[in-house]
C-alpha cells in the first residue's frame, strides 16, 4: 500500500473531522462529537497549540490520523496522550495503524516522555491485541473517570 505519514496542516482537519465522525460511528457515539473543523484548526494551529497531529495520506486524502497532547504524570514527569489512532475501514489491515503510531512513539522518544498513554474501549478486542503485540500494556483494572460540561456546571452548583 502506498501512504505517507506526515504532520498535519491546518488544512487537513475537515479531512481529521471526517475520520473523528467515522470512528464515533464505529463506537456507537455518532452524535456525541462536538468539536469542529474550526474548533480543530484553532486548537491545533492557533496561538496556543493544544495538540499535535499525524496524518496518513494516500492518494491525496487523508487515510489514518494519530493526535496526541502532553500530559504530566506525578509519577513519572512528562507524558503524552494518545487521544485517537483513527484509521479508515478500506485501511486497515495495511499495517497503516502500526505506522502512526510508530510515528507517535518517535514523537514521544524526541519529547523525552516518560510514558505515552492512551485508553481503548474493552470490547474492541482487535484493537487491544494490536496494541498488546506491540508491547503496551493494557491495564484492564482501571476506569476512565470524566466530567463531562454537563457535569461540570452540575459540580460547580453543587459547591456553590
Amino acid at each position: 500500500m502506498e501512504y505517507i505519514i506526515r504532520v498535519a496542516q491546518a488544512g487537513d482537519m475537515e479531512q481529521v473531522h471526517q475520520l473523528i465522525q467515522e470512528l464515533a460511528t464505529f463506537e456507537k457515539e455518532e452524535h456525541a462529537v462536538e468539536v469542529s473543523v474550526q474548533d480543530l484548526k484553532e486548537d491545533g494551529f492557533g496561538k496556543q497549540k493544544l495538540f499535535h497531529c499525524f496524518v496518513a495520506e494516500k492518494n491525496q486524502k487523508i487515510v489514518g490520523m494519530a493526535l496526541v497532547y502532553p500530559r504530566y504524570s506525578t509519577w513519572k514527569g512528562p507524558v503524552i496522550h494518545l487521544e485517537d489512532l483513527i484509521v479508515t475501514k478500506e485501511m486497515r489491515g495495511t499495517g497503516l495503524g502500526t505506522a502512526l503510531l510508530d510515528e507517535v512513539v518517535k514523537y514521544g522518544d524526541e519529547l523525552g516522555v516518560r510514558r505515552i498513554c492512551w485508553e481503548v474501549l474493552d470490547w474492541n478486542e482487535p484493537a487491544i491485541g494490536f496494541y498488546e503485540s506491540k508491547g503496551a500494556n493494557v491495564m484492564r483494572d482501571w476506569d476512565v473517570v470524566q466530567l463531562d460540561q454537563k457535569g461540570i456546571k452540575a459540580y460547580l452548583n453543587a459547591i456553590a
